[in-house]
């Protein structure tokens, strides 16, 4: 047997005891067009405190004089409230309840709850904590992990203390929503009894019998057995991409749709669904696009039985794109969704009124469907731009409909220590988006003088002078429940001008 050979064999025994797969390769598509139409803006009826400057921006002026601080709002009102010390990075709900993440260490820091936050919300005017999940997961930071499954009334995460966590995965019975009842007080709870994956998001099969984990670094992914939910073991593992991100998962539990750096792998999960003895899982095919990095997360949906899925770029302006997945080995983009902020004319104007804000600038994060088949309204968190609310029963005429922007916790960093962007802001300077600042500066597109403005030198010691709302919008009927990392969980009102809920509303992330 040559040298090669023998790694190689060596490589496969030792992926295999450990319960890695091989993987089978699918076609890898590029995708170079920078999308540059922005949706139609909200009208704005009464009550509206609107927008100053491009749909989307905080403009510097607003930042400066004090006037973000009281927010922008259109065709939408906050009704309750529970600030905490932050909305740590997302929150999840199930009936008249919400749970809030936690963000480490800064959850463990001046409060006599420090882990996730189970808030009952039967008053949407008045949300309560009933309780706090202290389990190693909970306390150890639960980043972009923290899921409910609906199917199976289940609420699980992961440990994640920095971008990559591993180790610790706790489930609970959420049948009584306002009080979780710990499932696995054994492997992965125990902290003698680890369960040894990566992590940065999770989220579940649609059956409720899976539990998936995946991590922006070394890019492992982790099928974890919850069938029986005493005892979580893991059943497959595979090295899908240097980095990945969120997902979502087809209706029947056969395709993952995993997002990654700069597009998205189609993987076929099937063997996993069925339980095979040794399941391979096969990559079908693989998007990669220019427009957009750091892809969030998949919302799989169906037009007229025709599926679809909605994909969000948390970084570098891609905004959403929705793909046709009817064949999955050859998939096309069919719509995009962006901002005036987000569009390559107003890459300078974007620069210059996020300096001072941190890494991110204005990019989409999470969005909810308000039912999976023939969607009526997506509703998406976008850091530093707020809840933005479209209607998209016809996906060739998306427009926007709503929004809301919280007043910004101007000055508030060390009070808001469960806030991601709180803690980020120690750096000022919106690293992301220089990408698209270049491309647009090459193709003559903007004048990089115009992105210099009085906040440019706040290179660190960011003022969080608009906030970072990164939590999917889930659907309660006319309102959308959700956290935004300062101003912490927020009921909000959409107008019956604009939305009324379909009768079999269901609101909907992918996984």
């Amino acid at each position: 047997m040559s040298r090669w050979n023998l790694l190689v064999a060596v490589a496969l025994a030792v992926s295999l005891a450990v319960g890695v797969s091989p993987t089978a390769v699918g076609e890898t598509f590029w995708l170079p067009d920078i999308g540059n139409v922005a949706v139609p803006r909200a009208a704005c009826g009464p009550g509206s405190l609107p927008e100053t400057g491009l749909q989307g921006d905080v403009p510097t002026e607003d930042r400066n004089n004090g006037r973000s601080t009281q927010g922008y709002r259109c065709n939408m009102t906050r009704v309750g409230a529970f600030q905490d010390r932050g909305g740590g990075i997302l929150s999840v709900t199930y009936e008249h309840c919400s749970y809030t993440s936690t963000f480490f260490p800064g959850n463990l820091l001046n409060s006599p709850a420090p882990g996730v936050s189970v808030l009952d919300v039967s008053d949407p005017a008045n949300p309560v904590r009933t309780a706090s999940l202290n389990e190693p997961a909970m306390l150890g930071g639960t980043w972009e992990s923290l899921k409910v499954n609906k199917a199976r009334k289940l609420l699980a995460a992961t440990a994640t203390p920095a971008t990559t966590g591993t180790a610790y995965f706790s489930i609970y019975d959420i049948s009584d929503c306002a009080h979780p009842r710990l499932l696995n007080r054994g492997p992965g709870t125990d902290l003698t009894m680890p369960l040894w994956f990566f992590s940065h998001e999770g989220g579940f099969s649609p059956d409720g019998n899976t539990y998936w984990a995946s991590s922006t670094f070394p890019g492992a992914l982790t099928a974890i057995d919850i069938s029986d939910t005493a005892n979580p073991r893991i059943i497959w593992q595979g090295l899908q991409a240097l980095t990945e991100h969120g997902f979502g998962i087809s209706p029947d539990g056969n395709r993952m749709y995993l997002s990654v750096q700069a597009g998205m792998n189609i993987l076929d999960i099937s063997a996993i669904q069925r339980r095979d003895p040794y399941p391979v899982v096969p990559q079908v095919a693989t998007y990669l696009w220019a427009d957009g990095f750091f892809n969030q997360h998949t919302v799989p949906v169906t037009y007229d039985g025709k599926p679809y899925i909605f994909t969000t770029d948390e970084a570098g302006s891609g905004g959403i794109k929705l793909f046709d997945i009817s064949d999955d080995a050859h998939a096309t983009v069919v719509e995009k969704i962006k901002l005036e902020i987000n569009l390559p004319d107003n890459i300078d104007s974007n620069i210059r009124s996020s300096a001072g804000g941190s890494l991110f600038s204005y990019d989409a994060h999470y969005c909810a469907a308000d039912r999976p088949v023939d969607p009526t309204a997506l509703a998406c968190s976008w850091l530093a731009s707020g809840i933005r609310v479209f209607d998209v029963r016809d996906m060739h005429n998306i427009r926007e409909i709503a929004y809301y922007n919280p007043p910004a916790q101007t000055g508030r960093n060390l009070e808001l220590t469960n806030s991601v962007h709180a803690v980020a802001s120690i750096v000022g300077v919106p690293l992301f988006d220089f990408v698209p600042l270049a491309r647009s500066i090459i193709e003559g597109k903007v004048d990089p003088a115009q992105a210099v403005g009085p906040r440019t030198g706040m290179i660190f010691g960011g003022d969080i002078s608009s906030d970072w709302c990164l939590s999917p919008p889930e659907w309660h009927g006319d309102q959308l429940w959700t956290t935004c990392a300062d101003n912490g969980f927020m009921v909000l009102q959409l107008d019956n001008s604009v939305y009324s809920p379909p009768a079999n509303q269901d609101s909907y992330i992918g996984s």
